[in-house]
């Protein structure tokens, strides 16, 4: 029996492939006046991508993050963590190309996020009432 397993083990490991790619990163700063938005940001299609973004604007600093899939032409889909605010933290998750839905917040109080810009973008949009700066990362 031991032989049996042996040899099924070996096959198995024989005919098993592992591809190690060097992970790739885009790293965006922002400096936005109140109501504005960063240029549009495009993820990489048909793979897995963590979008981090922090604000680092004293009295609204804070990290977000997500794990998105951009759908060439058809939308975005996410999950992650909303910033941390005071209270426990909160899932974000959905899918969308509508400009302007949320995907997940990245300052203090929740009003700097990270949205939908288009099917195939996002943005950086600061609701809060002064200028605030920070950056966003993307790895795939």
């Amino acid at each position: 029996m031991a032989i049996v397993v042996v040899i099924i083990t070996s096959m198995l490991v024989a005919n098993a492939a592992q591809t190690f790619a060097t992970p790739n990163a885009a790293f965006i700063s922002f400096n936005l006046a109140s109501g504005a938005n960063s240029a549009a940001i495009t993820p990489a299609t048909n793979r897995s991508v963590q979008v981090i973004g922090c604000c680092t604007t004293l009295g609204y600093q804070a990290v977000g993050q997500a794990s998105l899939l951009h759908i060439p032409s058809a939308g975005i889909e996410w999950v992650g963590l909303e910033s941390y605010n005071g209270s426990p933290a909160a899932i974000t998750q959905g899918d969308s190309s509508t400009a302007g839905t949320h995907i997940v917040a990245i300052s203090l109080t929740r009003t700097i996020d990270i949205q939908v810009a288009s099917a195939s973008t996002i943005r950086v949009h600061n609701g809060a009432i002064g200028t605030v700066a920070g950056n966003v990362t993307l790895i795939w």
